[in-house]
């Protein structure tokens, strides 16, 4: 008897990470290992107006809307984005050493939210999930934060931290939800979406 991820792939259907992240990648290989990534330049920007809440199920949505047009009809795609949030505001990726020690002595000692949403589309549907995950730090030194920024050098993640380096594991006291989520790819709601898709579609 085949898993459905067997039968997926016998049945000719391709699942597509449509991003760069090595932690997405790491994420999805564990439950999924035959795919393939394609990563189309979108823009990140979202309304301003928009709740802060809602800015990682924007920008997923707009990931996927980018291959509207030029999916097939056995291709899966999947797409992400992660928000850091704090007091409301939203954390991005910080450009330099100077940016990241501004968000990480923000997160300092404090409680905030990481977002991570994903759509699965499909030729005829698009399929999104937002996860929140509740993330609470302990005073650091001031030292230590730039031990991190300059060994680790987490200019690609949200809020300048990833929950797997040195920062995470010595530094967040406490964590509400799901670690993957914050890692950047809910994989348990994920893995039951994929499995519901791919037992409904056709031969």
């Amino acid at each position: 008897m085949l898993t459905w991820q067997e039968n997926l792939l016998a049945k000719g259907y391709n699942i597509i990470l449509a991003s760069a992240s090595p932690r997405r990648k790491e994420l999805l290989a564990s439950i999924f290992p035959e795919f393939t990534i394609r990563v189309i330049e979108t823009d990140e920007s979202y309304p301003q107006e928009l709740p802060a809440e809602q800015v990682a199920g924007y920008i997923a949505s707009q990931k996927a809307k980018a291959f509207k047009d030029i999916i097939l009809a056995n291709e899966i795609i999947i797409t992400a984005d992660t928000t850091v949030i704090i007091n409301n505001k939203i954390l991005g990726k910080p450009a330099n050493f100077d940016e990241a020690v501004a968000m990480l002595i923000e997160l300092n000692g404090s409680t905030h939210l990481v977002q991570t949403a994903y759509c699965i589309a499909t030729s005829n549907k698009v399929h999104a999930f937002t996860d929140t995950a509740t993330v609470t730090f302990c005073t650091l030194e001031e030292e230590e934060i730039a031990y991190y920024i300059n060994n680790h050098k987490p200019f690609d993640k949200a809020g300048a931290y990833g929950i797997q380096d040195w920062l995470g594991i010595i530094g967040i006291s406490k964590l509400e939800g799901s670690y993957f989520t914050v890692m950047g790819l809910p994989t348990q709601p994920l893995y039951s979406d994929l499995k519901a898709l791919a037992l409904s579609l056709p031969d």
